[in-house]
């Protein structure tokens, strides 16, 4: 399934201007608070009423002002995860997952063993809310939603109300929806790092304009829209292969530039393996260093680069097809020599890539 969006509306000082495709898969609304994104989720949903637009779910046309037609949301069959999971308190968990299934307009869809298994809540059916953790109310909202058999799910900043560590204990379940449920998801985040993890397309949305759309690994590492992140935040995505396991407490990686050494990771050998790589952490030699402690060394080209305003440099290597980005100052620009086309190698720590900017299957 495929959304089509455009919308226009005025809400007193702001004005949301958009429009974008969103293929089969994670779409990731990603910008700053404020930018629109919610906006557009709630337009998506029926929540609001765009004054001009057309938004479609394929051939089923939920808007289109043109022609006065405005569905409602409840005829949308579409679900929606907010930030705070609103479970009913007076319910169980299991009641409140069967209040989903109401909903559904099919007989075969997921069943609600299936989906408690899915998302680990299969021990948590007979709790109530109040008894639950964060991260658990978020992945009995998730099951509720995907039980009401949904076209497209819609999540407005899921993880936003959760802590660290909670987060890292529900995004292996957001992975697993994405990859087993195959169901179209509309994520609202302003988290490089969710977005890094989740997302198969990305939309840039900034002041209710969308300035960048495009597959989750050209958006993020296109250096034109390196100044909608902190530069802290600024990174590629890059796909590995689990190629083994060493008895020193290291994963072997096969990457599209060569092989990769990170701590252990819990996946399978032939696992895929979906990386944040932050361009903080990426170095550059001009020549492949020899009697040095960093173990990744991958030759590369350079594609691009952009200056910032203060003394840094952004530079973007093609890496075996893949792209890598590597912050570094401008005097060091200078002595390499950087220009598109100039042959480098990018360095980079096993232990410099979190656990957090490791994601599995996408």
């Amino acid at each position: 399934m495929s959304l089509s969006f455009f919308a226009r509306h005025s809400l007193g000082s702001f004005t949301l201007d958009a429009a974008f495709e969103a293929p089969d898969g994670v779409t990731a609304l990603f910008g700053r608070s404020g930018s629109g994104k919610t906006t557009i989720v709630n337009a998506v949903a029926g929540l609001l009423r765009p004054q001009e637009g057309r938004i479609a779910a394929d051939d089923s046309v939920l808007v289109d002002t043109a022609r006065g037609v405005f569905l409602p949301p409840h005829r949308r069959r579409v679900g929606y995860v907010f930030q705070d999971a609103r479970l009913f308190p007076h319910l169980s968990v299991r009641q409140n997952l069967l209040y989903g299934g109401w909903f559904a307009r099919e007989t075969g869809g997921p069943t609600l063993d299936r989906i408690a298994g899915l998302l680990g809540i299969t021990t948590l059916l007979d709790r109530r809310p109040a008894a639950l953790s964060g991260g658990e109310r978020q992945r009995v909202a998730l099951g509720r939603a995907i039980l009401s058999q949904p076209r497209l799910l819609l999540m407005d900043e899921p993880l936003a109300a959760l802590d660290e560590a909670r987060k890292a204990e529900i995004l292996p379940y957001l992975e697993r929806l994405r990859d087993e449920v195959r169901l179209p998801i509309l994520y609202v985040s302003h988290s490089a790092a969710e977005v890094a993890r989740l997302a198969t397309t990305v939309v840039l949305v900034e002041a209710g304009r969308v300035t960048a759309a495009g597959p989750a690994a050209a958006v993020l590492s296109d250096l034109a829209v390196i100044p909608a992140f902190d530069l802290r935040e600024a990174g590629a995505i890059f796909e590995a292969r689990i190629a083994g396991h060493d008895d020193d407490g290291l994963t072997r990686l096969d990457s599209p530039g060569g092989p990769l050494w990170l701590p252990r990771i819990d996946a399978p050998p032939g696992a895929m393996i979906r990386l944040r790589i932050l361009a903080q952490d990426v170095m550059l030699a001009l020549d492949r260093p020899q009697g040095f402690s960093a173990l990744n060394v991958l030759p590369g080209v350079v594609s691009g680069l952009r200056e910032g305003e203060g003394p840094g440099v952004m530079v973007s290597l093609d890496i075996g097809g893949a792209a890598i980005l590597s912050r570094i100052t401008r005097r060091s620009a200078q002595a390499l020599e950087i220009a598109p086309g100039r042959r480098l190698f990018a360095v980079l720590k096993a232990v410099s890539v979190a656990q957090g900017n490791i994601g599995l299957g996408g």
